[in-house]
């Protein structure tokens, strides 16, 4: 077995992108946990109480990052193995898929999924004990579904006949599980309670993680509509994919200052804005590009700037 050729499978450059909103619904949550906390109990909470507390939540953002970690992977093998198998990736740009090149067999490609599968479903069932314990029966049996759901739409996004993301449904799969449940969800299980507020960064994290695929594909427009992948870009064209790009930044953008709007305290709130500096000079670069393929270098930019817009907006909006 080549373990390199699995590490390459595993696209290890996708997942701070794929924790970005783990970090943002984890430290939001922290925050709001201990701030719940000490209205309840006051100041005088006990030392002892409030090591078990931090050694909990620690736990907990360990298991998510891990599980968040473990369905990326899976998503990445699977897509390695939809379109190797489909013969999507034999003339792609960028990195080359480990299926589609001969690395990995198909088999061995269906038996890694499963195996990831099942390690991710252990850590994931792990995480919702650590958090919801067995006093809270309803919220463990709602996250075990969305785990599935979630291992579901990682393996179907590119396998079967029916492959959303063949069908221009990708956008919406990125959107819902980067975004929304990966924020939104993780701040729960802390919090064990959900407010509007939460909801804008997610929707800001959730474009930002669109805009990389939306990248993704239109670097590849030309050989998904040879090969049938009708993503959203081979159904909208080029220039009306680059509006639908500068909509996902900018309205990033905006969610994320609304969210500082409604929860104002300190101007270092808006720290996050440093990071929109590369994203809006990507804007810039996606109006001008006449080559898809010289858009390959901006995929990278792009998520790492995900990633530090989430580790600076969560710092701006609990620390100072």
């Amino acid at each position: 077995m080549d373990v390199k050729s699995y590490i390459k499978a595993a696209r290890l450059r996708t997942l701070p992108l794929s924790i970005s909103g783990i970090i943002v619904g984890s430290i939001l949550g922290i925050w709001r946990k201990e701030h719940i906390q000490n209205k309840l109990s006051g100041i005088e909470a006990s030392f002892y109480v409030k090591h078990i507390e931090i050694e909990s939540s620690f736990l907990i953002f360990f298991l998510a990052i891990l599980t968040t970690i473990g369905f990326q992977v899976l998503s990445n093998f699977a897509n390695d193995y939809g379109d190797g198998i489909k013969g999507s990736d034999k003339n792609r740009t960028g990195e080359a898929r480990m299926v589609s090149s001969g690395a990995i067999s198909p088999k061995q490609m269906k038996i890694a999924i499963i195996i990831t599968t099942i390690i991710t479903l252990i850590i994931a069932s792990l995480l919702i004990y650590v958090a919801f314990g067995s006093e809270n029966f309803g919220y463990s049996i709602l996250f075990f579904i969305l785990g599935i759901a979630s291992i579901v739409a990682a393996i179907k996004y590119t396998v079967g006949n029916s492959a959303y993301g063949y069908s221009g449904f990708g956008d919406v799969f990125v959107f819902l599980f980067f975004g929304l449940l990966s924020v939104v969800g993780s701040y729960f299980l802390y919090t064990k309670q959900i407010n509007f507020n939460i909801f804008l960064p997610a929707i800001s994290v959730g474009l930002l993680s669109t805009a990389v695929l939306n990248l993704n594909n239109l670097r590849d427009r030309e050989e998904d509509k040879k090969n049938n992948k009708n993503t959203l870009v081979v159904k909208l064209g080029i220039e009306k994919a680059k509006k639908y790009h500068y909509f996902l930044i900018f309205g990033a953008l905006i969610t994320a200052l609304v969210y500082v709007f409604l929860n104002f305290n300190s101007i270092y709130q808006l720290v996050f804005l440093i990071a929109f500096v590369p994203l809006i000079k990507n804007v810039k670069t996606v109006a001008i590009n006449k080559i898809p393929a010289a858009l390959d270098s901006e995929l990278k930019k792009v998520a790492l700037s995900t990633f530090l817009f989430a580790i600076l907006f969560a710092i701006g909006q609990t620390v100072f």
